[in-house]
This record gives C-alpha cells, sequence and structure tokens, in this order.
C-alpha cells in the first residue's frame, strides 16, 4: 500500500472520534458566504464521517415518518420522506464535486468505500415495506384527499419511484435486487475510474517539432508547456482530452502521428490491460438485463424508456432512423468531398477515420472561405463567458457579480453572485473551465445544491457548477476557445439557467424535466451563440477589443450546415449503440468489440466514422446515469429547435413575452406536469422534426 493511502487512513481514524466529530467543517452549519462548501477547510478524512452521520440522521427522519403511529397524511409522510436526506445531499454533493472535477487517490480509495455505503442506505429506504405501505396507501386514495396539483404530482412521483425502485417485490426478489444494485454501483465506479486513468496514461511525446508543421502554435506552446511540467523539456505532449487531440487532428500535416494520437483516443478501456472496461460493460449489461426482468419489463430499454416522453424504444428506433438516412447520406457526400481533396494533393490513399477532422478543415477552408483559426482571436474565454450572462440578462434580467469571498475545491474556479431581474439573490455560480488531470472528460452542469422550499417558508438557493475541459493558460496568455468550445459553454449554461429557475413546493418536482427534455434548456440556449447580434457582442478580438467583422460573421452563420453529416451519424451512431447493448431481452457472454462492430454493420456506418463514444469509454451510459438515453440530445433537439423559432417569428431573439413563458412553463414548472403538457403551455403547438432538419442542413 502507498504511503499517502496508510496516511490518509491515519487520517480517517482521527477523523472519527467523538471530538473531531464536533469540529468536521461538513456538519456544521456553514459560516461561508451564501452558506456555500466551505472548501478552504474540507478534508479527504472529513468525508467517511460526515457521509455515515448524515445516513444516520437520515436514518432517523426516515424511521420517524415509518413509527408514527397516525394514519398516513400527505404531510406526515410525503412531505417529511421529501423534506428528508438534506444533510446527506449536501455532504455526498461537496463529495462528488470534487471526486468528479479534482480527484486524487485518496478521493478514489474513498469512492470506493462511500459508494457501496450509500447504495445499502439507498436500499434500505427504498425498500422499506412499512414506508411503501404508507405511500402506496396516499396514492390508492389520492383523488380524495384534496390535493393540489403540486402535491398531486409528488405523490405519484414518489409511488413511481418506489414500485421501480422494488418496493413492490417479494423479500426474496427484494435481496436480490439489492444485490444487483451494489454490483452496478460498484461496476460503473470501476468503469470510470479506469476510463479516467486511461486517459491520463496516454501520453503522446513528439520530440521534433517540425513533426508538428500545421499546427497553430498556441496548441505547440500548450503541448511545450505540458511537457516540461512532466519533466520533459524541450519536447511536445499530447493526450486524448479534446483541447489537444482536437486541433492535432486537424491542422497536423503528419498522417502517422494523427493516427496514433486518435488510436490512443478510441481505444481507452481497449488495451486488455488491468483498467480494461471489456469485462466490466458485459456484467453491467446483464445486471441491467436482469433488474429489469425483476420488475416487470422485457428489456433495460423498456424499464427507462417507460417514463420518457418516448415511451418506447420502438419511437426511440423510429425516430433515430428518420434523421439517420438523411445524415448518412450527406455524410458520404462529404467524404466524397474531401476524398477528392485528397487524391487532388496527390496523397495516395482512401481516407480513414482519423483523416476527417484534416480533410474536413480543407473542405471548410475550401467551401467557405473559413479557416477555424481566423475565429479563435475572437474567442477569448472571458468574452464567451460575458456573452452568456449578456443573453440571460437580455432574456431574463439576470446579472453576475464576481465574487472573490466564495471557498474554491480548486483555484482555478470562477464565482459568481447571481441576482434576478428586481436585484433579489437567485444563486451562487461555479465556472471551472481548464483540463487537469484530476478532472473527468467531458463537460457538465451539477450543482452543490438545489432550491428548497423550508418548511418554515423560507427558500435555500442553488448552488450551481458548470465544468468543462477547456484549454489551461500558458505563460500568461488568454484562453482562445474553438468554436465548438464556445457551443459548449452556452450548452451547459443553458442547464445552469435550468438549474438558477427550476422552483416547486417540493424537492421531487423541482426542476425534475425526465431525461429526454432535460437537454431542451441546454440546446436552446446554444442557439443565441451564433446570432449576429451577439456575436457582435462578445466575440471580440483579445488584442484589439475589436469586434469579430461582419465578414467573417456572415462566414460562421453561413458554414453551420457544414459537417453536419458527419456530426450527427457519429451521434446517431452512438445513440444506436447504447440502446442496442439494453435492448437485450436475456444474460448472455459478450465480446464487446465484435457486438459493437456487428450493431453498426447492422445499420450501415460508413468504416470513416466510428461512433461518438465507444463502448469502452462511452461514459454516459456506463458512469453517467444517461443508459438508454444518449438519444435525449437528438430528442430534445427537436424541441429547441421549435423552440427557437417562437422567439425567431416575433421578430425579436430577446422577446420578453416569450422568454418569460419559457422560463415559466419549461426552466421554472418544468417538472410540474407531463412535459410535452409543459410544452404545449409554452409553445401552443406540437413540434415536428422540419426545424431539426432544416437547422443541421438534412433538409433536400
Amino acid at each position: 500500500m502507498k504511503k499517502p493511502i496508510l496516511l490518509f487512513l491515519l487520517g480517517f481514524i482521527l477523523a472519527c472520534s467523538p471530538d473531531s466529530m464536533k469540529n468536521n467543517p461538513l456538519l456544521q452549519e456553514y459560516d461561508t458566504p451564501f452558506q456555500t462548501p466551505p472548501f478552504d477547510e474540507i478534508k479527504t478524512e472529513h468525508f467517511m464521517p460526515a457521509v455515515r452521520e448524515a445516513m444516520e440522521q437520515n436514518r432517523a427522519e426516515i424511521d420517524a415518518i415509518v413509527n408514527n403511529q397516525e394514519a398516513p397524511t400527505f404531510e406526515n409522510t410525503i412531505a417529511a420522506y421529501d423534506r428528508a436526506g438534506d444533510l446527506l445531499s449536501r455532504v455526498t454533493a461537496a463529495f462528488f464535486t470534487l471526486n468528479r472535477s479534482d480527484t486524487n487517490e485518496e478521493l478514489q480509495a474513498l469512492a470506493r468505500e462511500i459508494t457501496p455505503e450509500l447504495t445499502k442506505h439507498r436500499n434500505e429506504i427504498q425498500l422499506n415495506p412499512v414506508l411503501f405501505e404508507k405511500i402506496q396507501c396516499l396514492y390508492q386514495k389520492r383523488d380524495s384527499l384534496n390535493l393540489d396539483a403540486q402535491q398531486m404530482r409528488t405523490l405519484e412521483k414518489y409511488y413511481d419511484d418506489f414500485v421501480r425502485g422494488g418496493a413492490a417485490l417479494s423479500d426474496e426478489d427484494k435481496e436480490t435486487l439489492k444485490d444487483i444494485n451494489t454490483q452496478l454501483s460498484n461496476l460503473s465506479l470501476e468503469y470510470g475510474q479506469n476510463l479516467l486513468a486511461e486517459t491520463n496514461d496516454f501520453k503522446m511525446v513528439v520530440d521534433n517539432v517540425d513533426d508538428l508543421a500545421g499546427l497553430p502554435e498556441s496548441n505547440i506552446r500548450a503541448a511545450a508547456s505540458l511537457a516540461a511540467s512532466l519533466g520533459m523539456e524541450g519536447k511536445f505532449v499530447f493526450t486524448p482530452n479534446k483541447p489537444s487531440w482536437i486541433p492535432f487532428l486537424q491542422y497536423v500535416h503528419n498522417r502517422e502521428l494523427r493516427e496514433k494520437l486518435y488510436k490512443g483516443y478510441y481505444m481507452r478501456g481497449d488495451n486488455n490491460n488491468e483498467k480494461d472496461n471489456k469485462d466490466i460493460i458485459g456484467q453491467i449489461v446483464n445486471l441491467r438485463v436482469r433488474r429489469a426482468q425483476l420488475l416487470g419489463f422485457d428489456t433495460y430499454a423498456d424499464f427507462v424508456l417507460v417514463n420518457n416522453m418516448a415511451k418506447t424504444p420502438e419511437a426511440v428506433y423510429s425516430f433515430l432512423g428518420r434523421v439517420w438516412e438523411p445524415a448518412l447520406q450527406v455524410a458520404k457526400e462529404e467524404l466524397a468531398a474531401m476524398q477528392k481533396i485528397a487524391d487532388r494533393e496527390g496523397a495516395g490513399f482512401k481516407l480513414e477515420s482519423w483523416d476527417w477532422w484534416y480533410y474536413a478543415e480543407k473542405l471548410r477552408k475550401e467551401k467557405y472561405d473559413l479557416d477555424e483559426n481566423e475565429i479563435r482571436p475572437y474567442l477569448k474565454l472571458e468574452n464567451v463567458r460575458d456573452g452568456l450572462f449578456y443573453v440571460a440578462n437580455n432574456l431574463y434580467g439576470l446579472t453576475f457579480e464576481r465574487r472573490t469571498d466564495i471557498p474554491l475545491y480548486n483555484p482555478s474556479v470562477e464565482t459568481f453572485e447571481v441576482k434576478d431581474r428586481d436585484g433579489s439573490h437567485l444563486a451562487v455560480l461555479y465556472l471551472d473551465y481548464p483540463t487537469r488531470a484530476g478532472k473527468n472528460a467531458g463537460a457538465w452542469c451539477s450543482g452543490l445544491r438545489g432550491y428548497r422550499k423550508n418548511a418554515d417558508g423560507t427558500e435555500q438557493f442553488p448552488l450551481v457548477t458548470v465544468t468543462t475541459n477547456f484549454p489551461a493558460p500558458v505563460d500568461g496568455e488568454p484562453v482562445l476557445l474553438s468554436w465548438d468550445e464556445a457551443e459548449t459553454l452556452f450548452h451547459e449554461f443553458g442547464h445552469a439557467l435550468d438549474g438558477f429557475f427550476g422552483r416547486g413546493d417540493y424537492d421531487r418536482i423541482c426542476g425534475a424535466l425526465p431525461r429526454d427534455m432535460v437537454e431542451l434548456p441546454s440546446q436552446i440556449n446554444e442557439h443565441w451563440a451564433i446570432q449576429p447580434e451577439v456575436l457582435e457582442v462578445y466575440a471580440r478580438h483579445y488584442q484589439t477589443d475589436d469586434p469579430m467583422p461582419e465578414a467573417l460573421i456572415t462566414k460562421l452563420v453561413n458554414s453551420s450546415h457544414f459537417n453536419q453529416g458527419f456530426m450527427t451519424v457519429e451521434f446517431i451512431a452512438a445513440a444506436l449503440l447504447d440502446m442496442e447493448w439494453h435492448a437485450a431481452a436475456e444474460e448472455q457472454s459478450y465480446d464487446v468489440n465484435t457486438f459493437e462492430k456487428n450493431a453498426m454493420k447492422k445499420y450501415g456506418l460508413i468504416d470513416e466514422i466510428i461512433p461518438r463514444y465507444r463502448s469502452t469509454y462511452f461514459s454516459h451510459i456506463f458512469n453517467g446515469g444517461y443508459a438508454v438515453g444518449y438519444y435525449v440530445y437528438l430528442w430534445a433537439e427537436i424541441l429547441d429547435a421549435d423552440a427557437f423559432d417562437a422567439f425567431k417569428e416575433t421578430g425579436d431573439i430577446f422577446d420578453q413575452e416569450t422568454a418569460g413563458k419559457f422560463r415559466k412553463y419549461i426552466l421554472t414548472e418544468g417538472g410540474w406536469d407531463e412535459p410535452m403538457d409543459q410544452y404545449l403551455r409554452f409553445r401552443g403547438q406540437e413540434p415536428t422534426e422540419v426545424p431539426l432538419l432544416r437547422n443541421r442542413g438534412l433538409l433536400k
């Protein structure tokens, strides 16, 4: 065992003593601005004692409900259950934020200990027969309880949660389900830790700068800086993190190196080593089959989708197929155009998947006279951030005040107090931009605390985090984003708006959008990023502060359909792969790579494109809560394209009446009723796929 782990265990023993429990910052009222977590005081050894104490308090809250001898009422059962677990939520939110965004060996070891204990705790509550009996009693006579709309929705959702969690099973089946849940949570954690290790372990070292011909100078400097930090002064290091590998694939002339880096990316978790994820995938898929059938469903896809807007796997497959066909045709046309460029240049080879980005950039230049490096100088990170704030202010009247007095879990994080139109406090926003070894790949929005209406009528306001993996600053130079990175920030900030505004008298329905509607707030927010009147505000040259020239804006807008065949196909390929994994009706032995290959062959995926996520690093579905749910990004695009049309139809993309309706029915009250009913209250009509296909340039 390594010395740091021994020291951690010693610290943990000391932290469990009664005196130290009194001084555990996680168990005290936070004496910080807006009661934000005191990350400057929290130590790793504080977490386990705090989690266990919080679970104990949660058990006492549940016992009080279960042992109440009065007849069950909405207040003494449903409302009481809704209020329970506040301390546990607070402690685990701080822990998992750290473990996902700034982890280390000690935190990962602790996660392996905490995860099964939390799973066991949740099982005990979800499968408590007396608690379920009380909830079921209220559910069966709900129409006679004189509940208001929010109370009825809360009761119905909790009843459904318990049934789907196995509360109606026999005692024997409950024990089986507990074991399945524990195994799944441990396997998911192991999958994620393997992926992070594989991502961190792969480093492509380049000795000669001449081999980097074509790569922008800023990317060369970043690679040299990373090499120096690793003790390889004078060399250049590239990793599977997007800020490193995407520019490399786009611009480096050396095809052999492009292939090497690309394979380093897509072979993560598939290297037949101790961090290989293939066996874990087979175990997860089989356990999900077992779980779904135990709960009365044929497949895990059936189990998940019955509560989504799509309702059935057939509806998802049909939807994906209707977009797949035109997208695949466009992708083939894009490939043919790129092959012509390669042939014209005398390349002498048939394009492979690792060539796509490189020749796509050549095609972009040829078709639109646009080089993405022309755009970067106008996308300084801080300016793009201010663009987000500008849009939020014009739509909803929000203002953002930078705070330097809020404790941070990493010094690179920025915090802002978010104020509503009337100047009242609305939320706290954490922005965590740069890639680092302890951060999971990708971008996400989460929360350290959600909105809550307390029993005494006071309010608890949200603490929202937006996390990305943008380039880290090098030598004091500003971070210049790609267009894709700028859109990513707008996307995640759309989730943040949902977090700011979500309201409800009860936690269960506060901001509780279903999985295939949850991407609507994020994806509609991307639309404002490319509007010329918005670009004129935030897209300003990092040296001169001059706005992006009108001609460049026109090129950018005109190129919005560029490469959409590829992007749509690689996305749908991953969504179909997700569906195929979870369409199984029986447990079986899997050769993961053969399964994946056959699934893609079934739909006619061309060799030059691989799924956006291969199985061994598809963390959305094996480690991130999106199982049978990756399709939702495209499904939500039907909604966001139609919803943005509602703004455009007024002639004003900041139309206040439309913004007010979107805030009310989608962002604030989205969890109060069935999702399509909420959407109809906003839009007045059901959406179609036409705006989606039009926006992606897939309509002939």
